[in-house]
Parts: structure tokens; C-alpha cells; sequence
């Protein structure tokens, strides 16, 4: 096998079938365990590949055990994939269609895999249209990401640069508004109105949270008060980005 390991590859039957759905051309090689039981979703794994002409290969997947950090369930399926292609900012402010407005999420500092591919998903399933991450203090990519993310990383753009606060500065030029997350923040999150304004959502690592630099940009900081601790990232992101989409299919019916 000639394939990079690690980020290189995908597992999982839901993952695999949702590229195979929806981006076809990253994937290189489906290797299936010998000997596999097929249920439904297998078959139509095994159909989609041979309609867009992939190889697959039956093959005993522990070989592939010793290529990701964790033990996992590959569900008796693996993909060797190409790089997710990152989008420029500057590509995506251009293609953004201005009938409606934006909601993007900027992840500062998140390093967890699981928060990462977690984060995808909510944002992906609320309807967010893309989220920004930079080349450093940033979780990778990998195989874990894909999976937590369940597919959803297909559906939405994760936009990579190499200066958050430039990006910020380029996004205001283009009239966003900045909301970060701040404990101290005298605001509750339900307070700010999402329906009204293109807006980034800055969600930071739970051990450092947002860099003051970036928190000193902010246009509004909200909190998300607990009874008992602070959430974890995913769940006080998913919290807002459900906030924003309750109100904004609020304000439709109403119209």
C-alpha cells in the first residue's frame, strides 16, 4: 500500500458512503475487511465505488490498526482519500451570494479532534456556510475529524489561512460581525440578534480559550451561564448555532 497513513485514510460506513455520495474524486481505494458480513449500506458502498470506477480491495484491516492514535471500529471499512481541499477566504467571500446573510464559525486554538469533527457536524446541520481555521494551534484533518463529523465535513467549507486576524480584518471590510465567547462577557448569547448580519462565531480551545487579540475585535461577546462548569466547545458551539437558526427560522415564519 502506497497510501500516506493516518490523515490519508477514513473508516466507517457512514463517512465512506457520504464522500463516495458527495465527493467522489477524493477517494483513492476502498478496502473492505476479508470476510465481512454485507449489510445494506456495504452494498451500496461497494455499488457507488464501482460506478465511479474505485478499486476496491478485500484485505485484513488490522493492518491498518497501527496508522491512528486511538483504537477504533472501522465497521469493516476503509478509504484511502486525498486531502480535504481547503477553500481561500478571498474564494469565498467572491462566490458568496449576497441575498442572504453569511454565518460562519472561526475556531481559535481548537486542538481536539472530536470537538473539531463535532463542531463540522452542528455547524454543517444548522445550516452554517463555512468555518475558518488557521495553519497553526489547529486540529489537522484526520481520520477521527472525518468520522465524528459523520459525512458532514462534504457539506461544508473549511476555509484554512494563515492569519486569523487578518481574516477577521478582511472580514469586517466585507461588513461581518464579529461574536466571541467570553466568560466574562456581560451578555448572554441569546441576547444578540443573528437574523439581521453577516456574523463570525469565535469559539476557542477550552484550555486557553480566545486569544485577547482576537477577543479585542470582537463586535459582541456573549457567555453561556452554567449551573455547574463550562461546557465543552462542541456543546456551547452547537448551543449558539442552534440559537441563531431557531431565530432566523423564526423571523421567516413570520414574515
Amino acid at each position: 500500500m502506497n497510501e500516506n497513513p493516518s490523515n490519508g485514510y477514513i473508516y466507517g460506513k457512514n463517512p465512506i458512503y457520504e464522500i463516495l455520495t458527495n465527493n467522489p474524486k477524493r477517494v483513492n481505494k476502498i478496502y473492505i475487511q476479508k470476510g465481512f458480513s454485507y449489510d445494506n449500506r456495504m452494498k451500496k458502498i461497494v455499488e457507488l465505488a464501482k460506478n465511479h470506477k474505485i478499486i476496491v480491495q478485500n484485505i485484513n484491516l488490522q493492518k491498518f490498526s497501527n496508522m491512528f492514535d486511538e483504537n477504533v471500529n472501522f465497521q469493516g471499512v476503509v478509504a484511502s482519500v486525498s486531502s480535504v481541499e481547503y477553500v481561500e477566504l478571498d474564494d469565498f467571500l467572491n462566490n458568496s451570494k449576497q441575498d442572504d446573510f453569511k454565518k460562519l464559525i472561526i475556531l481559535d486554538g481548537i486542538n481536539d479532534p472530536h470537538n473539531f469533527g463535532a463542531i463540522i457536524r452542528t455547524a454543517a446541520a444548522g445550516g452554517f456556510d463555512g468555518i475558518i481555521i488557521s495553519n497553526h494551534r489547529a486540529c489537522p484533518i484526520n481520520a477521527t475529524v472525518e468520522k465524528i463529523s459523520s459525512g458532514a465535513i462534504n457539506h461544508i467549507p473549511i476555509i484554512k489561512t494563515t492569519s486569523l486576524l487578518s481574516s477577521i480584518d478582511l472580514l469586517k471590510k466585507q461588513n461581518y460581525w464579529l461574536i466571541a465567547t467570553d466568560m466574562k462577557a456581560k451578555q448572554n448569547y441569546y441576547e444578540i440578534d443573528y437574523t439581521d448580519m453577516n456574523f463570525a462565531l469565535v469559539m476557542g480551545s477550552e484550555g486557553s480559550g480566545i486569544s485577547k487579540t482576537i477577543l479585542n475585535k470582537a463586535d459582541f461577546t456573549v457567555k453561556l451561564e452554567s449551573d455547574f462548569e463550562s461546557l465543552n466547545v462542541s456543546a456551547a458551539a452547537a448551543v449558539i448555532i442552534y440559537e441563531a437558526k431557531r431565530q432566523i427560522a423564526l423571523k421567516n415564519k413570520n414574515k
